[in-house]
């Protein structure tokens, strides 16, 4: 983290933490801040801000008549045990006297408050879901941030004060806050979550200027009805169901797959980096949050006002889930939001499995080479300064968790004191499953409701003992059928089990609760899962989580008790295993939780993903621009030839001592060694100065013929897979696997996939090997005709189940081309096996050895003899890796951007080659 305080980093998220309202003075408030630390910590990996619109009739709140009744019935008998401080107010006062009467004989004390995590990801959305996908008309429509938008009189229209911002990311900025005094300097970049189009020029202006001296911010300033299509029409109606696996049912699908409103989310996105570019300087880290921005890390890129952009620290996280590419590919603009994620250095998620499905994604609709680490992009920056390049993204995985010490010290205050004392004696004797959930249809909370209704009637011992008490964020307007259901859901449990002394759900907005009152109910309870387990120190009460949050992704929360929300009779199983658990499996179950969420810290957080971006970003800008390289300067470097007393030389077969014919015909072809290539080599091997290396991607089989013509030269085969030691003196000409001890069954498996889309594809076949495998899914003209696009769309799902079936298992890797993808164990290279070759203990000097167990030991050429190594080729792993070497010279023939010393044209190697070989 020392390294960020030489840097500025600009934080792009669509909301500032800090909005401007209009008015004279800033009317009490509570502490939203504070209440976002635990509320929304996460946004629960993917909560998107509250909505803009005036709560509907139709909410929870006030809908459900019946239990309003009880409670209203119960109330004029209600005795309040403790006064409620005048700061708060009370939002438990209505239900003061659903505590029963004190334990007796047969009731269960102390309290057992136990806890249900509420994000219930990833169901499949009621057929109303996208109901309201038209923009209403203006009359109509309420103000677009109600909650910003008082009304004021006799206040002058400029007048304005500074309030927090009940939309930002409330995780994100507690992160943020977390680490001020390591990152000293930062500016928020984003929207001030409210409606501007009345704003004057002159206000927008002492705006800016305020909200850069006192917060850090820079406002971007869009117009309202531009906004309003990006965010509640694409962001909520489009990414925001597809994201979450909830793909609208036909016949509502026109606007999910052909979205008009995608225009208007380009066009934010825009208005983003015109304000990034207006503020950039030199040595500035450029932070980019969630789904409403996955474009712009592109635009960044591809920025012709700041042309440096083109190599500045980049990154973008996603606070949301990323869906299988089976989900994701439904997208029409799939590719633009691909391809806009991908401008960044890195590009960051909260669980592996949403990294694993991105890369995947990535994988099978662009068709580029997915590694464990990331992307291998080949289209480079286009319009860009480094236009032309290769770049590898980084894809990184980083679990956003909380402040553990400001959570710790605002539960001493005596607030929360008093408001768990208040609830201890409120619902003494009863046992408590509390849920928190956004309500709309992505969260499930009709699923746990109907769970909970199960669970009463089918343990029915626990009816009038056990109550469920919800607490729900409204979200958008658009979700006011979903809060219908769910007050339904609610109005006949309470109707079927409630007596004058219970009730068994009460349901809370998150509005009704502060700080202090929702740190209390997670000391007894839990709204969210990090902090239910940081709040349950003294109790270590059992957590349930349903298998589709983020959450339950953390290896560290495999502690819990996992349900499938679909599942109603296993969620009311899972309650009562909660509920019943033994005091000592509870204690071994939190004990695990907890310490994943000291670990696991907004701290660890912020200062893994920026250190990584910049490490990622120092390795992407070495790549030099091949205008930049020289051509290789034979008059320099044969001198050194000459005068090495040892020389290494590698080089390339296919491509650079090779043209092979690519051709279906050339292809099927029997193999026979170029009569030039041989003649090469030899007259190499022949000094006896000289080791020679032959760098192959052919099977053994074809390159034995090779070793018998020129039993001298050494030989990779299978991209590092095996390597042959170079006859001298009688000795040596063995092959040696540097895959004996990997599983190899993988290769059965992999063929069998390839065969059957080989019989969809016309004109491809299959080429099994040793250790890999080869699919030439083309072999027609390099024009894109209708066959080869087709051909590579079948390439493009051939890799991606090849990666979701056997990839993870086998450990394998996916090398793309532009008519073919290779197949091979993952760790084994021409890079790491060059590195075996030069170690002393490699293949070179231990011809006996049947495998070589350490592959990625560092080149240290040979133990210090070579006084010249010269590599020729188009590998670029292997060119970055020979860099090291003071000794080193290293040549690209590739044609494309390089961070070779040299670059060559493939047409000239034969000729540049001898002038070598002939020299003493």
């Amino acid at each position: 983290m020392s390294s960020l305080r030489n840097h500025r980093v600009i934080i792009a998220s669509l909301f500032l933490p800090t909005t401007a309202v209009l008015g004279e003075s800033s009317p009490p408030t509570p502490d939203i801040y504070a209440r976002e630390v635990g509320a929304t910590a996460t946004q629960d990996l993917g909560g998107r801000p509250p909505a803009f619109r005036h709560a509907s009739s139709r909410s929870i709140g006030s809908t459900p008549a019946p239990l309003k009744s009880i409670v209203d019935d119960l109330k004029s008998r209600a005795i309040t045990p403790i006064s409620t401080p005048p700061s708060e107010l009370n939002p438990f006062s209505k239900f003061a006297s659903l505590a029963p009467s004190p334990a007796g004989k047969g009731s269960i004390s102390p309290p057992s408050m136990q806890s249900i995590d509420a994000s219930l990801a990833k169901f499949q959305p009621d057929p109303v879901h996208s109901i309201r996908l038209q923009r209403r008309s203006s009359s109509s429509k309420p103000p677009r941030y109600p909650s910003l938008t008082r009304s004021h009189t006799n206040v002058p229209s400029e007048s304005y004060y500074f309030a927090p911002n009940i939309h930002c990311n409330g995780g994100l900025k507690n992160a943020v806050d977390s680490v001020k005094d390591r990152m000293t300097s930062k500016l928020w970049v984003g929207t001030l979550g409210n409606s501007t189009d009345a704003y004057s020029t002159e206000l927008k202006a002492g705006i800016d200027r305020r909200m850069k001296e006192k917060h850090s911010s820079l406002p971007v300033w869009i117009p309202d009805a531009e906004f309003e299509s990006c965010y509640d029409e694409f962001c909520h109606q489009v990414l925001w169901p597809c994201l979450h696996y909830a793909v609208p049912d036909a016949p509502k699908t026109k606007l999910f797959f052909e979205s008009a409103a995608f225009k208007q989310y380009v066009a934010v996105n825009k208005r983003f980096a015109e304000a990034i570019e207006s503020v950039w300087t030199e040595g500035d880290v450029v932070w980019i949050n969630d789904y409403h921005l996955m474009l712009l890390p592109l635009l960044l890129r591809k920025s012709t006002r700041i042309p440096a952009l083109a190599c500045a620290p980049i990154g973008f996280f996603m606070h949301v889930a990323f869906p299988s590419s089976e989900i994701f590919r439904c997208l029409s603009v799939r590719e633009h939001l691909l391809r806009g994620m991908l401008g960044a250095d890195l590009v960051g998620f909260q669980t592996a499995s949403y990294a694993r499905h991105f890369r995947q994604t990535v994988s099978r609709i662009l068709a580029v080479e997915a590694l464990p680490k990331g992307i291998q992009v080949e289209y480079g920056i286009p319009g860009g300064a480094r236009e032309g390049h290769g770049r590898f993204v980084d894809v990184g995985v980083f679990p956003m968790g909380i402040d553990v010490g400001a959570l710790r010290e605002r539960r001493r205050e005596p607030d929360v004191s008093y408001w768990v004392q208040l609830l201890r004696q409120r619902y003494a004797g009863m046992m408590i499953v509390v849920g928190r959930d956004k309500l709309d249809e992505i969260q499930g909370v009709k699923h746990k409701l109907e769970a909970f209704e199960l669970f009463l009637r089918k343990w029915p011992e626990y009816q009038g003992k056990v109550l469920l008490l919800q607490v729900a964020l409204q979200t958008t307007e658009s979700n006011e059928l979903a809060a219908g259901g769910v007050s339904d859901v609610v109005a006949r449990i309470n109707s079927a089990f409630s007596t004058l002394t219970y009730q068994p759900v009460v349901f809370l907005h998150t509005q009704e609760v502060t700080f202090s009152q929702y740190l209390a109910l997670l000391t007894g309870m839990a709204l969210r899962t990090h902090e239910f387990v940081e709040c349950q120190d003294g109790r270590h009460r059992p957590l349930i989580l349903s298998e589709f949050t983020g959450s339950y992704s953390y290896s560290g929360f495999r502690s819990c008790i996992a349900v499938n929300p679909y599942d109603t009779h296993g969620t009311a199983k899972a309650i009562r295993q909660a509920l019943t658990m033994s005091d000592e499996e509870a204690l071994s179950r939190w004990e695990d939780l907890h310490n994943h969420v000291v670990t696991q810290t907004a701290q660890t957080f912020v200062t893994s993903f920026l250190t990584r971006c910049l490490r990622a970003n120092t390795e992407h800008i070495t790549q030099t621009d091949l205008n930049s390289v020289p051509a290789l300067n034979t008059t320099l470097l044969l001198p050194r030839y000459k005068h090495s007393p040892r020389r290494i030389l590698l080089l390339d077969f296919e491509g650079t001592l090779w043209r092979p014919d690519m051709s279906r015909a050339g292809l099927l072809a029997p193999f026979v060694p170029p009569e030039g290539a041989v003649e090469l080599l030899n007259k190499f091997s022949a000094n006896k100065r000289n080791e020679v290396w032959l760098l192959s991607g052919l099977p053994i089989k074809s390159l034995e013929q090779v070793a018998a013509k020129a039993p001298g030269v050494g030989i990779v085969a299978e991209n590092g897979c095996f390597a042959k030691i170079p006859v001298q003196n009688g000795k040596g000409g063995v092959w040696i696997s540097m895959v004996a001890n990997l599983n190899l069954t993988w290769k059965g498996l992999c063929v069998e996939i390839l065969n059957y889309f080989t019989e969809r594809t016309p004109g491809s076949f299959v080429e099994e090997r040793e250790a890999s495998v080869v699919w030439r899914f083309w072999t027609g003209p390099t024009d894109d005709c209708s066959d080869r696009q087709w051909a590579r769309r079948q390439a493009a799902e051939a890799q991606n189940h090849i990666f979701d079936s056997l990839g993870e298992r086998y450990g394998l890797r996916i090398i793309p081309g532009s008519n073919s993808f290779l197949v091979l164990p993952n760790n084994i290279s021409r890079s790491t096996a060059v590195g075996a070759i030069l170690h002393p203990g490699g293949p070179a000097h231990s011809p006996r050895s049947s495998s070589v167990p350490d592959l990625d030991v560092p080149v240290n050429g040979g133990g210090g003899e070579t006084g010249f190594v010269f590599a020729v080729g188009g590998d670029e792993k292997l060119l970055r890796r020979l860099n090291e070497l003071d000794n080193a010279e290293t040549v690209s023939t590739s044609g494309k951007g390089t961070d070779a010393k040299w670059k060559l044209d493939a047409g000239d190697v034969g000729d540049v080659m001898w002038l070598f070989a002939n020299s003493p």
